[in-house]
């Protein structure tokens, strides 16, 4: 059986850099679960390889990553709490495979980042952008709630804009997600993967016995908060898909009738 993925996630090496890329540009780099396992294992060989000391996480095309492919979930069957569980423990292991680097990591985040995509790009300890980026967390827009999101949104955001972006859907462009911290420096769109890219290399020239143990107290001070939302999410969307609603707006959306922020049900 050939494997129509197998060139979605590439790994390639800029001296002590690793580079990976979301490659499935016609999609705006929306993934799957097999997209989302490739993306795993190409995290375990950077971290694993000895003369890596930085990884950048990009996106080929016009996107960083749309999130979620709706085409692989809008058929969830509403009934099999075990798919809709192995859903979310699929991101966990992803989110976990990109926290768990003890290497420095950079998004260069060159177009939509939304949804989990978003969620993936704020795990990464930097993030270089353009002022045409957009971010955010639309997944109540596809009837989809935002739970993992509230998680990745908090410690940056606070609760007041969590709640707003969680719950408007709406996508902030480049200069107001830097103002806001969800991007920690703003280029020219030209050069968001030369800036991640350099930035890298600062990042690998610094002690990296020093680096690890400074990830590794960052991880643990929302390690707990990240097992919560993961046991929230599971049980929320459970309830969310038994009701049918995201299969409705996913269809709603398939059918090119993309419900906006701000729009009104009916």
């Amino acid at each position: 059986m050939t494997d129509d993925q197998a060139n979605s996630v590439l790994l390639d090496r800029d001296g002590p850099v690793a580079l990976i890329t979301l490659n499935r540009p016609e999609k705006l780099n929306a993934w799957t679960a097999r997209m989302r396992d490739l993306l795993i294992e190409s995290l375990a060989k950077a971290g694993a390889d000895p003369d890596v000391r930085a990884v950048v996480l990009t996106g080929a095309g016009r996107a960083f990553c749309a999130g979620q492919d709706l085409k692989e979930t809008a058929g969830i069957d509403p009934d099999d709490h075990a798919a809709s569980d192995a859903w979310i423990d699929g991101f966990d292991r992803l989110y976990r495979a990109v926290r768990d680097l003890d290497k420095p990591t950079i998004a260069a985040v060159n177009g939509v980042a939304a949804g989990s995509g978003f969620q993936f790009a704020l795990l990464a300890d930097l993030r270089v952008g353009h002022r045409d980026v957009r971010m955010g967390q639309p997944e109540v827009l596809s009837g989809i709630p935002s739970i993992t999101g509230i998680w990745a949104m908090w410690d940056v955001l606070g609760r007041a804009r969590t709640a707003e972006l969680a719950l408007t859907g709406r996508l902030v462009d480049g200069t107001e997600a830097e103002r806001l911290g969800l991007l920690t420096r703003l280029v020219d769109a030209e050069q968001v993967l030369t800036s991640a890219v350099e930035q890298a290399r600062e990042l690998a020239a610094l002690p990296p016995g020093a680096l690890a143990l400074t990830k590794g107290r960052l991880r643990e001070l929302d390690d707990d908060a990240l097992a919560a939302a993961v046991r929230a999410a599971k049980k929320v969307h459970a309830a969310a898909y038994a009701s049918g609603e995201p299969q409705r707006e996913m269809a709603r959306f398939l059918a090119g009738r993309r419900r906006r922020a701000g729009e009104r049900q009916g």
